[in-house]
């Protein structure tokens, strides 16, 4: 049986907003504002996706934005059914449809709709604020200790991607989930902690920063994240750098503040990197949150499940399989499983 870290934090007597106020102070900096309005220009047509299954149409979103208008591509596959249907929001590292990470035929055969945007067409992944988003955010490239960095940028466009797809009538508006690797994942469930339309917010080998409690962190650390990619996160967090014990907060935080929609975290046994071990922490963790709200919460028997065996049924849901480190199809069917269950 897994135990929590000594001196974990009780995010229990916490309300959600304070919650999410300090992992944005001391974590992820202060998103921009929400843009005036959108509208989406379409670029490409092809009604003969996947031997005529689904449409695959390729927009451009263009945000009026209180500090400026910005635009980035969004792919959207749409599967042919009389009734509209529920959707992934996927955050890629790739502009391509499919790709390795999103195998979007399965995808489709599912009865899902995929809408996908590549990361870096948002803003570079580097400490360039010059760029993308962040250009038009920090004019200067410069930016407070409280300022967004580029997980936050990523996570404000999935929500803007959100905006486009409540307006698609072929997609079930009730239905609509964020899902991301590693990076990116990390992404997907501060975007699900920002905006409650999400149906699911799904994290996949997120690891440390992401679903993986610091504390007793076998894996990478917070030194380790803030030494080779500062520019993902604010300059808050970089005084908890080989001092993750001064935190008031942990990762189960943000898990918990995904709250009131569900949850999901993926781990694999391999990927030694992510600490699958103390992403399933979180989740137990995260699900007494949960449960004190009323909900199921994660419905686990205080250890790891066996590669395959997904847990479902709760607010929260976890799987970890066989492997290293990847965004699978198995990870997407086990995603699809706990949807729907």
């Amino acid at each position: 049986m897994l135990t929590l870290p000594k001196g974990l934090p009780d995010v229990c007597g916490l309300e959600k907003k304070e919650i999410v106020d300090l992992l944005l102070r001391e974590e992820y900096g202060y998103l921009p504002e929400k843009p005036h309005s959108i509208r989406a220009e379409l670029l490409e047509h092809d009604k003969r996706f996947c031997a005529g299954k689904a449409d695959l149409k390729i927009y451009n979103l263009i945000c009026n934005c209180p500090f400026g208008e910005f635009s980035f591509p969004v792919r959207v596959v749409i599967p042919k059914n009389e009734d509209p249907v529920p959707a992934f929001v996927h955050i890629n590292f790739s502009p391509d449809v499919p790709d390795k990470y999103q195998p979007t035929e399965e995808i489709i055969d599912a009865g899902y709709a995929v809408i996908s945007f590549c990361y870096e067409e948002v803003s570079s992944d580097d400490g360039d604020f010059r760029d993308g988003l962040a250009g038009l955010i920090y004019p200067d490239g410069k930016r407070p200790a409280d300022g967004c960095g580029k997980i936050a940028i990523w996570a404000w466009a999935a929500m803007r991607v959100l905006d486009f797809a409540l307006t698609l009538d072929s997609i079930d508006p009730s239905r609509i989930s964020v899902t991301g690797h590693s990076r990116l994942g990390k992404t997907a469930l501060l975007a699900g902690m920002l905006d409650e339309r999400f149906y699911c917010a799904i994290s996949n080998d997120s690891g440390c920063s992401g679903a993986a409690v610091a504390r007793d962190n076998d894996g990478e650390s917070v030194k380790k994240i803030v030494d080779r990619f500062p520019y993902w996160f604010c300059e808050n967090y970089y005084k908890y750098s080989d001092n993750e014990d001064a935190m008031p907060f942990d990762q189960h935080f943000l898990v918990a503040a995904n709250y009131p929609h569900r949850v999901y975290v993926a781990s694999a046994e391999d990927d030694a990197w992510a600490c699958p071990q103390n992403e399933f922490l979180s989740c137990v963790a995260a699900g007494e949150y949960y449960k004190k709200q009323g909900s199921v919460g994660f419905n686990h028997n205080g250890a790891i499940p066996e590669c395959g065996k997904p847990i479902t049924g709760g607010s929260i849901g976890y799987h970890i399989r066989h492997g290293s480190h990847y965004q699978s199809r198995e990870d997407w069917k086990y995603y699809i499983t706990f949807i729907e269950s």
